[in-house]
Formats: C-alpha cells, sequence, structure tokens
C-alpha cells in the first residue's frame, strides 16, 4: 500500500525532528481521512493513535465562547451586559493613557466592559502585537504562559490582580489577544454557578460525546496521554511535561483559553455541531444565530491590520479567528478556527462544510504558524 499524501507531509516532520508525533483529520462530510504519524513522546515509548490523548490549548477558546452563547441564549447574560454585574473586580478599570504611556498614567474607561466585548476579544486587557509596552509589561506576571496552569492561581485571586493592571485600550477599540477568553470562563462560572469543568460536560461535552475532553487526564487514560515538548534553541523538542504532570490533576484556574485536553475525535463532534448551525443528535445545543455570530468577523479593518502577529490580517468572531481575505490557499472566506501553543490547530470551513484538526505535542515559539500547521493547512484546502 502507497503512502498517503497527508501520511507523507507529516512524516517529513517528524523526520526532521521538530515533531515527535501527530494526529491529523480531515473531514469532508461523511468522508473522514485520519493520519497518525510519530510517537507519543520523544523516546519512542509508544506509536501515536488515533485517540491520542492532548493539551490542546488555545483550541479551547470556541468551546468557552459557546458556553457563554448558551447562558446568552437563556437569558442569564445579554451581550450588551456590563460584566462587572458577574466579575465586581472589573467594575472600574483604569486605562493609560496612550498604549505606550507609563502603567500609572491612567483614564477611566469611558464605558463599562460587556459580554460582547469579551467574546470577540476587545475587552481592554491582553496583548497586541508589541510585548514592550507598558501595561503589557505589567498583565505579563497575570496573564501567565496558558501552557503551564499549575502556576495561575484561583479566578477569585487571578481577577484581582487583573483589576490592578490598566487596559492598554479602551473597552472596544482594539482586538487583544489572550485575557478575553479567561475572562469568558470565569463568567461562565460565576453566571451558572457550576464550575467551568462541570458546565462544559454537562451543557458541551455529553451531548456531543466528547469523552475524553476535559480539564484533567485521569490515571485511566494516561497511557493515552502524549507528552508536551517546547522548542530548545536549536529548535529542537525539550520536554515540558508529562503525562503524570500538569493535567494529572485539577488545576486551581480553570481556563477558559487553554486549559482542555481532548482527541481529534471530540474536536471533530464540536465543529459538526457548528457546521450543523448548532445541532447534534437531533439535540440543539446552540441557535443558529449565535452560531452564525460565533462565526462572523466581527473586527474592523483596522483592528485586523494592528492584529497581524497573531491574525495575519485575518478577522475574529467569537473565540476563533473567521477568514476574511485569499491570503494564502487554506485562508477561504468564512473559515473559523484558531491555533494553539501546544501545536495544535482545529478549523472548519463552512463554505464547503470541511473540517481540519491537527494535534501535535511540539509547543510553538512564538504566535507565527509554524511550517507542519502551514503544511497541514495546504493539504486539507487542496492547494
Amino acid at each position: 500500500m502507497t503512502e498517503s499524501e497527508l501520511k507523507a507531509v507529516l512524516r517529513r516532520h517528524v523526520e526532521d525532528g521538530t515533531v515527535p508525533g501527530a494526529v491529523a483529520l480531515v473531514a469532508r462530510g461523511e468522508d473522514v481521512e485520519v493520519v497518525t504519524v510519530g510517537s507519543v513522546d520523544t523516546d519512542g515509548t509508544a506509536p501515536m493513535a488515533r485517540d491520542s490523548i492532548f493539551r490542546i490549548a488555545s483550541i479551547t477558546k470556541p468551546i468557552t465562547a459557546a458556553a457563554v452563547l448558551m447562558l446568552v441564549e437563556e437569558g442569564v447574560l445579554t451581550l450588551d451586559a456590563p460584566v462587572a454585574e458577574w466579575l465586581p473586580e472589573l467594575a472600574k478599570p483604569m486605562v493609560v493613557r496612550t498604549p505606550d504611556s507609563p502603567v500609572d498614567d491612567v483614564v477611566p474607561a469611558v464605558r463599562p466592559v460587556t459580554v460582547e466585548d469579551l467574546l470577540s476579544s476587545r475587552t481592554g486587557w491582553g496583548f497586541p502585537p508589541d510585548f514592550s509596552l507598558p501595561a503589557v509589561q505589567a498583565l505579563f506576571p497575570v496573564q501567565r504562559d496558558g501552557r503551564a496552569l499549575r502556576d495561575w492561581p484561583d479566578h477569585d485571586t487571578w481577577l484581582r490582580l487583573l483589576a490592578e493592571v490598566p487596559m492598554l485600550h479602551q473597552p472596544g477599540v482594539a482586538w487583544l489577544y489572550g485575557t478575553s477568553s479567561d475572562l469568558q470562563g470565569i463568567l461562565v462560572a460565576r453566571a451558572s454557578g457550576r464550575t467551568l469543568p462541570e458546565f462544559l460536560a454537562e451543557r458541551v461535552f455529553e451531548p456531543l460525546g466528547m469523552t475524553d475532553t476535559a480539564f484533567e487526564v485521569p490515571p485511566s487514560k494516561r497511557h493515552r496521554f502524549t507528552s508536551f515538548y517546547t522548542p530548545a534553541e536549536d529548535g529542537t523538542p525539550r520536554l515540558a511535561d508529562a503525562p503524570d504532570g500538569d493535567w494529572s490533576r485539577l488545576p486551581r484556574f480553570h481556563s477558559g483559553g487553554g486549559g482542555l485536553v481532548s482527541t481529534a475525535d471530540d474536536w471533530l463532534a464540536f465543529a459538526r455541531m457548528l457546521l450543523n448551525a448548532g445541532e447534534a443528535g437531533g439535540r440543539r445545543l446552540l441557535s443558529a444565530t449565535s452560531v452564525s455570530r460565533m462565526t462572523t468577523n466581527h473586527l474592523t479593518a483596522a483592528q485586523r491590520d494592528a492584529s497581524t502577529l497573531f491574525l495575519e490580517g485575518q478577522g475574529w468572531g467569537y473565540g476563533g479567528q473567521v477568514d476574511v481575505t485569499p491570503s494564502d490557499p487554506w485562508n477561504v472566506p468564512g473559515r473559523y478556527g484558531w491555533v494553539g501553543g501546544t501545536g495544535t490547530t482545529a478549523h472548519i470551513v463552512p463554505p464547503v462544510g470541511t473540517v481540519a484538526i491537527l494535534l501535535t505535542q511540539a509547543g510553538m515559539a512564538n504566535p507565527t504558524p509554524t511550517p507542519v500547521m502551514r503544511d497541514f493547512w495546504r493539504y486539507a484546502s487542496g492547494g
């Protein structure tokens, strides 16, 4: 049997040492292609398998956004409601006078932060392309690396710390990365009266059959849990977390921005629900209107242009990127999804009904998508 084109594409990245292994899934309607390459770790203790479990990092974000929209549909939240009703720590935020102002040169926010600001990542807190700005430097000790959540405090402590950091921009003015999704997770917990793990398990994972998606990996599943690596100076993988490490127990901070573990088939179930306008297995999880808002660009051209480090000129919906310009073969207008700093990507392309998921254990060194991601996207697009 000849090797598939997708397997050959991924195998090259295993052979050059940049990724220990990978699971790739491309679904075109009911036709699902799944390819596994390499091993679960650099020691080759077990081959990668279709049901291998990965830290999915920021491809958690679309799932969290969907949870917020469920509460909006129930009337518990409204898009234009100030979040201070549920997050009182953020009732009186201060904003630096200009983006490059010192952190003590501040003015009050001109309006409250709303639920929609959180969903569209225009909260005022988060990361711009210039990490050297004083307000961004002040954010780093609070918004730490989401791939090492053991270092984060509980939700209440984290919110108090965030409230002491001035916003970089007024609410609604600019797209900023990261912080808004973690705020969404806390909002879901407080508005629902449940923990985020409980809410997602009951409202998303169980209805969709996402049996391996959670904020921790129990002992019975750790033989399927991959190790995680960050790039060393020479680009080779360096062990950052093992199966019995950070995800072996529930953390204090339940990160809506990047705390989940999952499998390719679990994320496929979530993706198909979105492609089916919010329905799955005869059950409606989201309205078609909510799915449309989630997968529609909400950014202005100026906001996109100011965020090229992360978005590369594309837009943002709720919890994920929305492509608006065909700058590369895979950038089909309407394509929705995101990448994870642990080396994961997941996208849907509603115009043609496809899903493309790539899970690796090789962490990203910066926000720029890696060569293996781009090669996978090119294959999935047929480009």
